[in-house]
């Protein structure tokens, strides 16, 4: 008769016979994350100082309400409740907030580092079962693609926006083209962000699925090879894109406040 393989015993929590700091991209995933979080819950209530000239902060774009030139449809309406913090982002900042926590990549991260679901390869885990994303609320995660579909049409507001980042109101009010440092921060800003969102895994199903040959299809062959391309960096563009958000809004914001001033190149 053959033999029957031994049971081990589940490892409890955080054992291991790993002897490596398996710890520490934990320990960095925690304190990114959770200092974006902080940062854009306080910016989005600040409804103040996110737009500067030709500049508006990505945390508030497409600015549908507000008190700035940039918005589309006027300040904030007489019947808002006095009760309710009224900011722009707070219309805006859902979405991609969907997209980003839904991420298959960021998924991985936060799973480890939040849930220790697990903490690590071969490490314990705090608890004994595993139902999978099939049950409540893992089962939420399925909406990604919808927040994919919702970000790439805020990906169009975002390059619009660099657009008029290149005109510049002067003194005598007239409009002339120019480039400023603020201009460049944008472009690279939304440069990322388009790395993050077509690459990402959910677009590829979009532009090559229902298909059981892409040759067939050359142009949607060709958005399925450039999703590809960088989908193969997914992570490298998810966490640069997330610190240029942040880093737009803080040099838009310190323009504004007037603690640094906006160097115009051309």
């Amino acid at each position: 008769m053959p033999r029957s393989l031994p049971v081990m015993e589940q490892r409890k929590f955080g054992e291991t016979l790993r002897r490596d700091t398996w710890w520490i991209p934990n320990v960095i995933v925690v304190s990114i994350l959770s200092s974006f979080l902080v940062y854009a819950t306080w910016a989005a209530f600040q409804n103040a100082n996110y737009t500067f000239g030709p500049y508006l902060s990505p945390l508030y774009s497409p600015e549908l309400l507000g008190a700035s030139p940039h918005a589309w449809f006027g300040p904030m309406p007489s019947w808002w409740p006095s009760f309710i913090p009224f900011s722009p982002a707070l219309f805006i900042l859902p979405v991609p907030a969907l997209f980003r926590f839904t991420c298959y990549y960021y998924r991985g991260a936060y799973y480890k580092a939040f849930w220790a679901d697990p903490p690590a390869c071969a490490v314990g885990e705090p608890r004994k079962s595993y139902l999978g994303e099939n049950s409540f609320p893992l089962i939420m995660q399925n909406v990604h693609r919808y927040g994919l579909l919702l970000s790439f049409i805020l990906l169009v507001f975002l390059w619009h926006d660099v657009y008029l980042a290149l005109w510049f109101v002067e003194a005598d009010g007239t409009t002339r083209f120019g480039i400023g440092v603020g201009t460049i921060v944008m472009f690279v800003n939304v440069i990322l962000l388009s790395g993050y969102t077509i690459g990402c895994h959910s677009m590829r199903h979009v532009v090559g699925g229902m298909l059981d040959r892409l040759s067939k299809s050359p142009i949607r062959k060709l958005a399925y090879d450039c999703s590809t391309v960088c989908n193969r960096g997914h992570m490298n563009w998810a966490w640069c894109s997330l610190f240029s958000v942040a880093l737009t809004d803080v040099y838009i914001r310190l323009c504004a406040s007037g603690v640094i001033r906006d160097l115009r190149i051309l």
